[in-house]
């Protein structure tokens, strides 16, 4: 991968030997690697970037950080309508802690201390979805879904409506995968939980609701009354065409 098509990842962390090292080993693997040590420079870059540099497509968010913690850096970054890949990296290992984590935005999460060969794997599946360049050539692309006025790219990870074209994070379109591939079928929000967070079926959480709210918004031409993806009450959601 040469310089110019790196993907850029910033690691928000406060412990600069844990981020120098993690820094290290991606740029190892071929990344352009920012660090930010508290929540409010990571804002900053996140909202402003870098004159001349690119997005970054993925943030290593720490939870515990001084001047703002991870939550809030998510919950920020996302109420600005910025849905940069972010993976939290945490010591905070508390079921409640994982699952606030994914209800404020994040798309996945890895407790510390870690082994830095999953660490890698995870950022080499939460980065295979898209690359900003353009120039990763998919093999066997899948096929396009049009949906209404819209058209899911599930090989870009995009939705393109005829006002615009967005960008889905990993679990967006994990979300949206699930519900088309059962087109026509309730899918219980048990079911969701485990196949696109990784969660036990009977955890208590509202993350896959936020996540519908997201998804109606690019997909519905009216997303307070709903055409395509439809609740269920009591069990869970189902997509019509």
């Amino acid at each position: 991968m040469t310089k110019d098509a790196a993907q850029r990842i910033l690691i928000v962390e406060d412990e600069a030997h844990l981020a120098d090292g993690v820094r290290f080993n991606l740029e190892h693997e071929g990344y352009e690697v920012e660090i930010a040590g508290d929540g409010r420079r990571a804002l900053e870059l996140l909202s402003s970037g870098v004159e001349g540099q690119r997005p970054f497509e993925l943030v290593i968010l720490d939870l515990m950080l001084p001047e703002m913690s991870g939550f809030e850096v998510a919950r920020r970054v996302r109420a600005s309508g910025n849905y940069v890949t972010i993976l939290m990296l945490t010591a905070k290992d508390d079921p409640a802690d994982v699952v606030r984590g994914l209800e404020e935005g994040a798309d996945d999460y890895l407790t510390k201390p870690f082994r830095l060969d999953e660490l890698l794997a995870r950022v080499r599946v939460l980065l295979r979805r898209r690359r900003w360049d353009g120039a990763e050539v998919v093999a066997d692309p899948e096929p396009d879904v049009r949906v209404g006025d819209a058209v899911i790219h599930f090989d870009r990870f995009e939705i393109e409506t005829p006002e615009e074209t967005v960008t889905l994070t990993t679990r967006e379109m994990g979300l949206l995968r699930a519900l088309v591939d059962r087109e026509g079928e309730t899918v219980t929000r048990g079911a969701l939980l485990q196949e696109v967070w990784g969660l036990r079926p009977d955890t208590k959480t509202r993350v896959i609701d936020s996540f519908v709210v997201r998804l109606r918004k690019y997909l519905e031409r009216n997303p307070s009354d709903p055409r395509h993806i439809l609740s269920v009450r009591g069990q869970g959601y189902r997509f019509e065409r």
